[in-house]
């Protein structure tokens, strides 16, 4: 504890925030991990009203530039804290209403503009709280507890149907994740200071230099939401996967991500961005080949455990997106245009994951399985191709004493 006060200021209140983060992340795991089956076995939502569900889940992301313009008078804490409210009032709901498609779709989407709302603002009051120079330990220290509460989340839905064999109180668990986030929510209000919220994140920057960049989200967004949305689906429907197993998948899949990112950070520093960039999505061919045929390769049970190691391996590979981030960095003028750009880019990102989302359950339900995987991995491939015609920035010739 005494590293972590170090790098944060004095009374800046940046435990409150770490209280609130750890809380609600809790909640959000317990949440993500029924989710899924809870929408397959109760609500009875098909491949394509299952993407219908996520095209409004992620609308708030989309939405966020304006929301964020409206509000721009209001310091990250009273965002914060608006967020979190709403956030309480779409898990609540998803407690409380009938298991009806339309309900629960309600409650879902409010539950993640909420989500939306306090996404950037997490990282501009660490940043903020932090003390000079000491802003990527600390955002380093917020991902960690935010990651902390969302495996402890994964691991009570695991003890949880452990124990009851079989059995899964879906609207138990939303009540649990509720009032976590209901006390995450008095912790945020426990906030009291003024910052000021990042400016770059309420406007859209536009430049030619950036036009890879941005188709590259183009890419990584279509091929991302395909795994996002309905990997976790297939295993459901297909294989009958219940929530204790894909809790289990998505706290794997954490882990790796917690020790793997800093490897892979290293990789692109020593061996590039583009060569990053090229690799993963050549590695995600296979990786889609196996999800969508795998059934027609090898015996049920066989094909079960393929495509479970390769949705844990798709959720390695995602790490290599921050790549692209170096790039925009590597070309960037200045620290404030590569973080207008990351922003934007994150627009750009969510308005290709709608459409994804939008016609993703469609293909599946119109054409099969196969297909949609089939355009995951030709996507991943257009992504490679254009990642080839990057030119790294040239490097400076160090002067020699």
């Amino acid at each position: 504890m005494k590293k972590i006060k170090a790098v944060f200021q004095e009374k800046s209140g940046f435990q409150w925030l770490f209280l609130a983060i750890l809380t609600m992340g809790l909640g959000y795991g317990i949440y993500k991990g029924v989710i899924d089956n809870y929408l397959a076995n109760i609500v009875v939502m098909g491949e394509f009203e299952r993407g219908l569900a996520e095209f409004f889940r992620e609308l708030p992301g989309l939405l966020l530039v304006l929301l964020l313009a409206i509000f721009y008078t209001l310091s990250a804490e009273s965002l914060y804290k608006i967020g979190a409210l709403v956030m309480l009032a779409g898990m609540g709901m998803l407690a409380l209403v009938s298991p009806t498609k339309l309900l629960v779709t309600l409650a879902i989407c409010v539950y993640s503009l909420g989500e939306h709302i306090q996404l950037g603002m997490k990282n501009t009051m660490t940043l903020q709280y932090a003390r000079p120079d000491s802003g990527g330990v600390a955002l380093g220290y917020q991902s960690s507890v935010n990651q902390i509460g969302t495996l402890a989340g994964y691991a009570v839905v695991i003890v949880t149907l452990s124990l009851l064999a079989g059995k899964t109180p879906f609207r138990a668990f939303f009540l649990v994740a509720t009032i976590l986030t209901a006390i995450g929510t008095v912790l945020a209000f426990g906030l009291h200071g003024k910052s000021e919220t990042d400016k770059t994140v309420s406007r859209f920057y536009f430049r030619k230099k950036f036009r890879k960049y941005y188709m590259l989200e183009v890419f990584y967004g279509a091929r991302k939401q395909v795994f996002f949305t309905f990997g976790p689906y297939v295993l459901i429907l297909f294989y009958g996967a219940d929530a204790r197993v894909i809790s289990l998948l998505f706290a794997v899949s954490a882990i790796a991500g917690f020790f793997l990112s800093p490897l892979i950070g290293k990789l692109i520093d020593r061996i590039g961005y583009k060569i990053i960039m090229i690799s993963d999505t050549l590695i995600l061919v296979i990786v889609c080949f196996f999800y969508g045929f795998a059934h027609h390769l090898f015996p049920r049970e066989i094909a079960f455990a393929v495509c479970c190691v390769n949705y844990v391996l798709d959720s390695i590979i995602s790490l290599a997106s921050m790549a692209s981030n170096v790039y925009v960095q590597d070309i960037s003028d200045s620290p404030e245009e590569t973080k207008a750009t990351l922003s934007t880019g994150i627009s750009v990102n969510h308005m290709i994951t709608v459409l994804i989302a939008l016609f993703g359950g469609w293909i599946w339900q119109t054409v099969g399985i196969e297909t949609l995987f089939i355009i995951s991995a030709v996507l991943g491939l257009c992504n490679s191709a254009y990642a080839a015609s990057i030119k790294p920035k040239a490097k400076k010739n160090t002067p020699q004493s």
